[in-house]
């Protein structure tokens, strides 16, 4: 298992010995819009034509949505993605999460989330937001995590393998970049970091020097 190693092309490293597992570790960077973009349109779907949800109503509850998404993508990256045990498996399992990224970052098959992973994730969420906001309200909400969610896996991707030219993309990307090459214990928000400047994780103003990798 690759320590203290950090690869800037796009290239891989096998992880699982099982062909099956080591497949499920790879995915194209398209597969998440291909799964979650026709689960989203079903949403818009029934808030519209089954359940007649007003206009307004549907519009704040993807905002809303959304807005739960950045924070949710925060804690996520935060408290799982860097979670190690102190062992030689709690490393092997923060290896196969989240560290292989960090040693391979341009590995453009492990940039976003596999299904494997994303769907129980998904599944797990929806029936949570379900029992908070109910049968109804969950479909715009959930359509607009949802959203989050899929911005949040294409700017990853982009960051790590686009060329940012507005003044926006470039700060996005230097945030991210500033994770890996300069304080992985800073930075946690990948879309946006919103959350990391509320919660007290971003660079100090020190270190605003552009860091392009």
């Amino acid at each position: 298992m690759p320590k203290n190693f950090v690869s800037n092309k796009d290239e891989t490293v096998r992880m699982f010995k099982s062909d099956f597992l080591e497949a499920l570790s790879k995915v194209h960077p398209a597969v998440p819009i291909v799964i979650y973009a026709p689960i989203i349109l079903f949403m818009f779907y029934l808030s519209i034509f089954t359940y007649h949800v007003q206009a307004l109503s549907i519009l704040g509850l993807v905002v809303f949505g959304i807005f739960i998404w950045t924070f949710t993508e925060y804690m996520l990256h935060r408290f799982i993605f860097h979670w190690e045990l102190k062992s030689k498996l709690g490393a092997k399992i923060h290896f196969i999460f989240h560290g292989v990224h960090h040693d391979y970052p341009s590995d453009s098959k492990r940039l976003v989330m596999p299904p494997s992973v994303s769907i129980p994730l998904a599944a797990i969420f929806y029936f949570l937001f379900k029992a908070l906001l109910g049968d109804i309200s969950v479909f715009p909400f959930f359509a607009g995590f949802l959203i989050g969610y899929l911005v949040y896996d294409t700017t990853h991707y982009a960051i790590h393998h686009f060329n940012m030219h507005s003044k926006f993309w470039l700060m996005i990307k230097n945030h991210h970049m500033k994770h890996h090459y300069q304080d992985s214990h800073k930075g946690f928000g990948v879309s946006s970091p919103v959350w990391d400047k509320i919660i007290g994780t971003d660079f100090p103003p020190k270190s605003s020097n552009k860091l392009e990798v």
